[in-house]
């Protein structure tokens, strides 16, 4: 492993571009978690079962295209030895097409065969092609901009607020504009108004992505792996990475946590709209849980020095665990106290969300400890397709649930029994995974500080020896 020189020491800049990186990401991402489902639902009338199965079906594309792409980023660079970054500038204008196809409002009147081979299609360019192509660098890119575990740790953090400021401005936004009242004063979907903030948040995801790539460096260099070292394979490449224990259990934790957090974003909106019948708050909803999270910026950095981002993820998920409990049991009916315990879930959860992707990079270090060589696409390849899937099962999960529950798609208003159900649903699944998360947290996650702290010294010493 090479260090480059660079006349730019790692800083402010590389902060905020990486964090506007997530932020390009999650103007299309988010939009599409909270919102496709409704879209597909209550605009184009598509049953909330057949989406769930397209959900999921389609994110095992993501097996081939994430490894692939991993492979890709480990065995090329370009004329100045820069892995990641080029993917950023290639993929940025693409994956914006790709979302804005999505929210399609002319194929309305289609047959609905039509409409469901039309969404099946978008969605797989969306997902399985355009944002792996820059979702898969992106994330894997955190590794190299520092070697230093604080600089690692730092990333993450901006990392999260930047997804956080875009989720703030998905929840506080969208709501507001896509919710209107029928001639009973109900609150419907509009439907041509969700194509038309597509583009505005595909805009700005452009102008996030090309400062992504501007203002940030990679300081960490390696030579290009082959394609076939000793006749290994793709495939047994992936085996390798996941055989190791560190990287099993923080794929398994983004299994646990991604599925919590899809069934919230899936089925949030349905909770305050048939559930407390009052979408006028979901955007102070979406406000008050996102600053929660973002109280805990400043401090991630400095806890997760002093105790171990392992350590106070553990403490972090296990108050969100108990936040969740209590509110399914005590099943409240006044969305304002169900977002004030959400504000303390959502500290909790914000503990381990700082950290997480600084927890990514901590695998792929320790890969390389062990085994002498960077891999750090296909990792990040693997846990990019595991953290989808989980997402698409969830998705899935969600919109099997609706049609499980006997949930009207065309219908303003849901009976009392669906309504309760859309409320468990919602309450019971994330809590079941947030404390999964917390076990294995606890018993299966090796990487503690003292942990991380005796890798970094080992590359320290492996780098002295190139």
């Amino acid at each position: 492993m090479n260090e480059k020189n660079e006349t730019r020491k790692f800083g402010l800049r590389d902060k905020i571009g990486y964090a506007l990186g997530d932020a390009g990401n999650d103007l299309t991402l988010m939009m599409l978690q909270s919102y496709l489902l409704v879209f597909y639902t209550k605009v184009l009338g598509v049953s909330g079962a057949v989406i769930g199965t397209m959900f999921l079906v389609t994110k095992f594309v993501d097996a081939f295209t994430d490894t692939a792409m991993g492979r890709i980023i480990d065995t090329h660079t370009d004329k100045n030895g820069d892995r990641f970054r080029p993917w950023i500038r290639r993929f940025a204008i693409p994956v914006v097409v790709a979302s804005v196809l999505i929210y399609n409002i002319f194929i309305e009147g289609w047959p609905m065969w039509a409409k469901i081979a039309y969404v099946t299609v978008v969605y797989l360019i969306y997902g399985s092609v355009c944002y792996t192509g820059i979702n898969i660098p992106y994330g894997a890119m955190a590794a190299v901009l520092s070697p230093d575990p604080k600089d690692k740790t730092s990333l993450s953090t901006f990392r999260s607020v930047g997804a956080l400021v875009a989720g703030m401005v998905i929840g506080i936004v969208i709501p507001q504009f896509v919710y209107t009242k029928d001639a009973a004063g109900n609150d419907i979907a509009n439907g041509p108004r969700f194509p038309i903030l597509a583009i505005v948040f595909g805009l700005l995801a452009i102008l996030c992505y090309y400062l992504c790539y501007k203002w940030s460096v990679e300081r960490i260099h390696v030579p290009n792996k082959k394609t076939e070292e000793g006749g290994s394979s793709l495939w047994s490449s992936v085996k390798q990475v996941c055989s190791d224990r560190a990287i099993l259990s923080i794929i398994l934790i983004s299994i646990c946590i991604f599925a919590a957090m899809g069934v919230i974003q899936s089925l949030n909106q349905y909770l305050f709209l048939d559930y407390f019948k009052n979408t006028s708050i979901i955007s102070l909803a979406s406000l008050v849980m996102l600053v929660s999270m973002i109280l805990v910026a400043p401090f991630a950095t400095k806890l997760s020095m002093k105790f171990g981002k392992k350590e106070i993820s553990m403490v972090g998920m296990g108050a969100a665990s108990v936040v969740y409990v209590v509110v399914f049991i005590t099943r409240t009916k006044n969305p304002v106290i169900y977002i004030a315990a959400m504000l303390v879930a959502y500290i909790g959860l914000g503990l381990f969300t700082m950290v997480s992707w600084a927890m990514i990079s901590d695998c792929i270090d320790n890969y390389y400890v062990a085994y002498g060589e960077r891999a750090d696409g296909t990792i990040y390849a693997m846990y990019s397709f595991i953290k989808k899937l989980a997402g698409a099962v969830t998705g899935s999960i969600g919109a099997w649930a609706l049609s499980g529950i006997g949930y009207d798609n065309m219908a303003a208003v849901q009976t009392e029994a669906v309504s309760n159900s859309i409320f468990n649903v919602t309450l019971l699944i994330p809590a079941v995974f947030m404390l999964a998360t917390f076990l294995l947290l606890a018993f299966m996650y090796p990487l503690t500080r003292a942990k991380v702290e005796a890798n970094a010294a080992k590359m320290r010493e492996l780098a002295e020896k190139k």
